[in-house]
């Protein structure tokens, strides 16, 4: 069975054509899910165009806008319900480059890793283009953030292009997990962590979107600073197969 993104959407309609497209052209198949908060700008009506023309494209509409660990959450369930063997995040706004899904995808098909991340700053080295620099550093320095606190060395802590075995979903008990925010990410990789899977960075472009706005916020600031403190007392037990 083919490999799966998630693509949460909540008014993409500037790019999620375009994305829908590009996903479907590249060299290894994949399918998308695109999971929708109840967009008003159309968002769905432009995928369920694409869903005529390409059998691999799902549309799952979420009924109202519960956040991007909502979404992702939603989704996981979605695919957990079917064969999907490796299932992975990327955003619509193309700050996540489609051709390093395969990339990406080598390192679980391998069994390299349980949870590969596309990584904006592993080496030291900074793979952002177009943010200005006061967000590179917010971004640098929250990852070093989630370092501290949690004792997970990863580098791009926060990154939200990701690729999971379904191993690793299957034993997360996703009810569990709380945050809607990009502390989501966060919480996410230190459930991985703790849970013992093995996590790898690999180096991808992060380009920032040209297209459509941006949702970040400062509640979603606030909610990863003090969430990030929260995780070091959080109770993490794998998920029984009588729960699943």
């Amino acid at each position: 069975m083919n490999p799966i993104v998630i693509i949460p959407t909540y008014n993409e309609k500037e790019n999620i054509s375009r994305m829908l497209e590009t996903v479907m052209a590249l060299s290894e198949e994949f399918d998308v899910l695109v999971v929708d908060d109840n967009s008003p700008d159309g968002t769905t009506d432009l995928v369920k165009a694409a869903q005529a023309i390409h059998s691999r494209i799902h549309l799952l509409e979420n009924g109202k806008k519960n956040g991007l660990g909502g979404a992702y959450i939603a989704g996981f369930k979605w695919c957990l319900e079917r064969e999907y063997a490796h299932i992975f995040e990327m955003d619509c706004d193309f700050s996540h480059n489609p051709k390093d899904l395969i990339r990406m995808h080598a390192e679980l098909k391998n069994r390299v890793c349980d949870l590969v991340v596309g990584s904006r700053y592993v080496g030291n080295v900074v793979n952002v283009v177009n943010w200005p620099m006061s967000r590179v550093l917010l971004s640098y320095f929250a990852s070093a953030y989630v370092r501290f606190f949690t004792r997970m060395m990863l580098a791009d802590a926060t990154a939200g292009f990701v690729g999971y075995s379904r191993k690793l979903l299957e034993t997360i008990d996703l009810d569990k997990i709380k945050f809607k925010g990009y502390a989501f990410q966060i919480e996410m990789k230190y459930t991985a962590y703790k849970l013992g899977f093995t996590i790898k960075e690999i180096p991808i472009i992060f380009t920032d979107r040209t297209e459509g706005v941006s949702k970040m916020s400062g509640g979603i600031i606030k909610e990863a600073l003090i969430g990030v403190v929260s995780l070091r007392f959080k109770r993490i037990k794998a998920m029984s197969s009588s729960g699943k």
